[in-house]
């Protein structure tokens, strides 16, 4: 493992070799160039000029921080790519969002609890894109599985651990706000009191384990959330 200067522009390499990265992206960066000459810098276009032809694999929202997987040639975004189309890429996050999340709420702070689920199926929003809403009908089936961290009876937050099983555009962001528990900061799914408890969104991919695509060694990489 080579562990690298950081990148300019806030962006750090967490990991490099031959035939892959894996970022630290910035909460309020791009990961790919957006529409219009002020939405070109992004987390690629950075990566680009430091590792030529870095390649992108998969995405954050732009107001989500943490890592991000790219790979250095064709093949291993081949490959990468595959491994997330088949689940073989185990991703989790960590949140904070509104209210008394879960049942265990033991002692000063909170405590962990038993991991639960949110099964709600996701619909594109069209009238108000790039907006997602819950859709009995038209939603494609979204899975989230969380668990407590612990509560704050103060600011009436949880952190929250979260995994998703699907990958659907805003799924954390859409359940969680969906079952009354927005993330704090959060401009599209959030009720203004709850948008303005933080100066962003309150979403860290905090975890990656995968296999390397051409050693087969198991990577496993973790990212604490500055928040």
């Amino acid at each position: 493992m080579t562990l690298p200067e950081p990148l300019v522009g806030s962006v750090q390499a967490v990991y490099e070799d031959a035939d892959l990265l894996v970022l630290q992206k910035p909460s309020g960066l791009l990961c790919v160039p957006g529409r219009g000459p002020d939405k070109q810098d992004c987390m690629s276009a950075r990566a680009q000029q430091r590792w030529p032809g870095a390649l992108i694999v998969h995405r954050l929202d732009q107001a989500t921080s943490g890592l991000v997987l790219m790979a250095r040639h064709i093949d291993a975004q081949r490959a990468l790519s595959h491994a997330f189309a088949e689940r073989q890429v185990h991703k989790r996050y960590q949140a904070v969002v509104q209210g008394q999340m879960g049942l265990a709420d033991k002692g000063e702070g909170g405590s962990e609890s038993a991991w639960g689920e949110i099964d709600l199926p996701i619909a594109a929003d069209w009238e108000r894109r790039p907006l997602r809403i819950i859709d009995p009908v038209a939603g494609k089936p979204s899975l989230t599985r969380w668990r407590a961290l612990g509560h704050d009876r103060t600011t009436h937050t949880t952190r929250l651990e979260l995994e998703p099983f699907t990958g659907r555009t805003h799924q954390l962001r859409v359940h969680l706000a969906a079952v009354g528990h927005a993330i704090l900061g959060d401009a599209l799914y959030a009720d203004a009191t709850t948008h303005a408890q933080a100066p962003r969104l309150l979403l860290h991919a905090c975890h990656l384990a995968f296999t390397h695509p051409a050693t087969g060694e198991p990577i496993t990489l973790d990212s604490a959330p500055d928040f």
